[in-house]
């Protein structure tokens, strides 16, 4: 597995165009692969998040093999200056064991299945408020090998941002993503699943930007 870190250079053409379309994300984050992986229930995959706000933009890559970025520099980044960084994850995955703390971040897709007025069959519904949110990641923590510490009050150390709904057209339905930057502490619970996790995704809608979740150390 690599971990890829990718400076966007958001006064680029190119980049204003991808920052606003999860798909051209999704094809140009593809295209850096000469066999993309196909993706498969709890296999490794390739994922991407979009961090950062204004001129600071980020993009991050979780993949089980290499990627060559060039044409991304050339669309969105800075040729002369700066290319991208890639660090093997697996020695970082292999290290993680029980009991261990780390600061979090996931950008993510919290659904239910659920039931639209006048339909009989269901389909995902996205949770609204803050509090359905956090809950959604709280009931999924331990299937993915972690457990959300608690603070000083007793309350989880989870913070809920960047909320927002996008939607956009693929063919001809129009796709609705609600989606939530989840930031916290965890402790290693199980180390095997969260392996699993950090390498194939958390939740629904990873080919546009959610369910790769990154570590770091506790500030």
């Amino acid at each position: 597995m690599y971990l890829t870190r990718f400076r966007i250079n958001p006064a680029r053409r190119g980049a204003r165009h991808l920052l606003t379309s999860p798909q051209a994300i999704h094809a140009a984050v593809l295209a850096g692969f000469a066999d993309p992986p196909p993706p498969g229930a709890g296999q490794p995959r390739t994922l991407w998040r979009l961090d950062g706000s204004g001129h600071h933009q980020l993009l991050y890559i979780v993949s089980p093999t290499e990627p060559d970025l060039t044409h991304l520099v050339e669309q969105a980044g800075w040729p002369t200056t700066e290319t991208w960084q890639t660090r093997r994850y697996s020695h970082f995955l292999a290290k993680l064991h029980t009991g261990q703390r780390w600061a979090f971040r996931l950008t993510a897709n919290p659904v239910r299945n659920g039931r639209l007025p006048h339909r009989a069959t269901t389909q995902r519904v996205g949770h609204v408020t803050v509090q359905q949110q956090q809950q959604w990641l709280l009931d999924r923590a331990g299937r993915a090998g972690f457990q959300v510490t608690t603070t000083g009050a007793g309350q989880p150390d989870l913070t809920v941002h960047r909320r927002h709904t996008h939607t956009f057209h693929r063919g001809q339905q129009q796709v609705t993503l609600r989606m939530a930057t989840y930031d916290g502490q965890l402790e290693v619970t199980d180390p095997d699943a969260l392996r699993t996790t950090l390498s194939a995704g958390l939740g629904h809608a990873k080919a546009y930007g959610c369910g790769l979740l990154t570590l770091a150390h506790p500030s």
